[in-house]
């Protein structure tokens, strides 16, 4: 058992843990934070995404130990003064949700995204997104979401 610290949705916070404990259950189990979900379990269907330092990752695929210092937003960690963040609700406004399950993941890989360029073509989208897959759709209504709330950003 060692003592990791790092920051979870804008809170510094500290876990006494197995440090070979996968991320994806720590923030399940020990912080409640359900909204990523384990899909595969072995990094191929994206759901579990979480952003680590500005950067979209399988959270099934890190372990806790490795995450010791290191900034981590969850998708219950975008939304701000209990509101949905402009993706969220462009997610809802364009129909980019039917089961939902992979949702959070694909809004997490589309925010790291938009952190990291916020003027991406269609094609940047595709790749952005291309670690995350949707069952339920074509992504046609992904990517017109992603797309409005980066030209929503511009005018901001």
């Amino acid at each position: 058992m060692n003592e990791i610290t790092f920051t979870l949705n804008d809170k510094k916070v500290a876990v006494t843990i197995d440090p070979m404990k996968r991320l994806i259950d720590v923030i399940r189990e020990d912080f409640h934070l359900t909204g990523t979900k384990e899909g595969c379990g072995i990094g191929e269907c994206g759901a579990c995404t979480v952003i680590i330092d500005k950067k979209a990752v399988c959270s099934c695929m890190m372990l806790v130990g490795q995450v010791e210092g290191k900034e981590i937003i969850t998708i219950e960690g975008i939304e701000k003064d209990d509101e949905l963040s402009p993706l969220q609700k462009n997610f809802i406004k364009y129909g980019a949700i039917q089961c939902g399950f992979c949702t959070p993941g694909m809004i997490m890989s589309a925010t790291a995204l938009l952190m990291e360029n916020p003027n991406p073509t269609e094609e940047e989208i595709r790749i952005a997104i291309s670690g995350n897959l949707c069952r339920c759709t074509g992504y046609v209504q992904i990517i017109e979401a992603i797309q409005a709330t980066a030209d929503e950003l511009k005018t901001q």
